[in-house]
């Protein structure tokens, strides 16, 4: 045997020996420590899917009653004119459902069998489609294609099998009614809970509306929105969310408008774990902190609520964080830029006069602010109304808090467990039920 032969085959065999010795050095270290990233949290209880999910809670929105019949949930949607107040000073007279706009959301599970009988006491015809759920062409809701539309004072019964889980929606099929306020959640929680289990479940509608100055009525026809609303309201009459330290919350976004929505969370990362077509696979998941919610989709984000505080939820797009200043005085428009301080002030108490808050002075300014190019831009804004806000969900929140809540925006709460009991006794009691029925009025 030549010299390089021996020399290859002996430097094989202490090759081979030491890749024994390692892979047996690399199983003892597997059975003295477990095969787990060491950076890795520790798996929680909550992480495993055990019992139902959780409800769905939408703010400012009733949740829609159901009965049996047999093994069919039913219910019942009466589409009707409302007057919808948006915030303490603006009431909209809209279109929706069971005296709300949106209308009340919809929750079943999925494989539930399920009927919704929709009456109409508009004054023209309607149908309803249920936006993203698989259901025969007979249910679908477009006016001839697939159903007669319902007369005035006529009932339509949609029967159907829900056998996806996800976040839906349903909405008359007329461009122009969906856009007076035809619009509701529809929710198919899932047979077995996903994994990671949430503690904290929430949902809003973003919707839009073109009002002119001294008028109730949006003008759907009108390309300007000057009122941006979650779940029919606008901040500060938005309802907080409210959390527990250390939960997991998912927040579910519908957005049926004319506009795209890029919605924002302070102080927390999320991941999107859901669009409307339902749960996204794990690993599609990203870390991120706005999401932007299209036209006629829905997007789910969860996060860990791990830092105590109240952390803003808001649309990002710029004019979507205000509410409209063109028609806080009825007929005369506020024209903050054109006008020194004094003037403005008085305007403004006028709107909390007529209001009934008490207006304080905005955020101070500099003594020649009205010499520099561009003043006023948000001096004039605020408008702290917090004795008009008074709810479980505002309560310990900072004096003057509501004074720079204005659009489609909102917060959640993220509460030590003291606090968050204390809230969660006050949101049971019987004057904060009465409260919220007088959120809807029928016309």
């Amino acid at each position: 045997m030549s010299k390089s032969r021996r020399t290859f085959f002996r430097n094989a065999a202490v090759l081979g020996a030491g890749l024994m010795t390692w892979a047996e050095g690399l199983r003892a270290q597997k059975r003295a420590k477990p095969d787990v990233d060491e950076h890795a949290k520790p798996a929680r209880a909550k992480d495993r899917a055990t019992g139902p999910p959780p409800q769905m809670e939408s703010p400012d929105i009733a949740d829609l009653p159901f009965k049996m019949d047999g093994a069919t949930k039913v219910f019942h949607l009466i589409a009707e004119p409302v007057k919808r107040r948006i915030v303490p000073w603006k009431t909209l007279d809209i279109w929706g459902y069971n005296g709300s706009s949106p209308g009340p959301t919809i929750q079943v599970q999925q494989g539930d069998r399920v009927r919704i009988e929709v009456q109409n006491r508009l004054p023209e015809s309607t149908t309803m489609h249920w936006h993203g759920l698989e259901v025969p062409i007979e249910q679908d809701g477009v006016p001839y294609i697939s159903q007669k539309p319902i007369a005035p004072g006529e009932t339509y019964a949609y029967e159907f099998t829900v056998h996806q889980e996800g976040t839906f929606f349903y909405h008359a099929h007329s461009a122009m009614q969906e856009m007076i306020g035809l619009i509701g959640m529809f929710i198919a929680h899932p047979r077995e809970d996903h994994t990671p289990r949430v503690d904290h479940d929430y949902g809003i509608v973003l919707q839009e509306w073109a009002v002119l100055p001294n008028s109730s009525v949006p003008n759907t026809a009108g390309m300007e929105f000057n009122w941006l609303t979650f779940n029919g309201v606008a901040a500060p009459l938005t309802t907080p969310l409210i959390a527990r330290v250390g939960s997991r919350v998912r927040l579910r976004f519908v957005n049926l408008g004319m506009d795209h929505h890029p919605i924002h969370l302070h102080g927390n990362q999320f991941v999107i774990t859901g669009t409307e077509g339902g749960r996204s696979p794990e690993s599609t998941w990203f870390p991120g902190n706005t999401v932007l919610v299209g036209v006629a989709q829905s997007r789910v984000v969860e996060f860990e609520a791990k830092y105590p505080g109240a952390w803003m939820i808001h649309c990002h797009l710029p004019h979507h964080m205000m509410n409209s200043m063109m028609d806080l005085l009825r007929d005369r428009q506020i024209m903050t830029a054109d006008q020194a301080e004094p003037t403005a002030l008085n305007q403004m108490q006028a709107l909390a006069a007529r209001t009934g808050f008490e207006h304080q002075h905005p955020s101070p300014v500099s003594p020649d602010a009205e010499k520099i190019p561009g003043f006023p831009q948000d001096a004039f804004m605020e408008m702290g109304m917090d004795d008009l806000l008074q709810k479980p969900e505002t309560h310990g929140l900072p004096k003057n808090w509501s004074a720079g809540m204005m659009g489609m925006m909102t917060m959640v709460r993220v509460l030590p467990e003291k606090e968050f009991a204390e809230i969660g006794g006050m949101k049971k009691s019987p004057a904060h039920s009465q409260e919220h029925s007088h959120e809807h009025h029928h016309s």
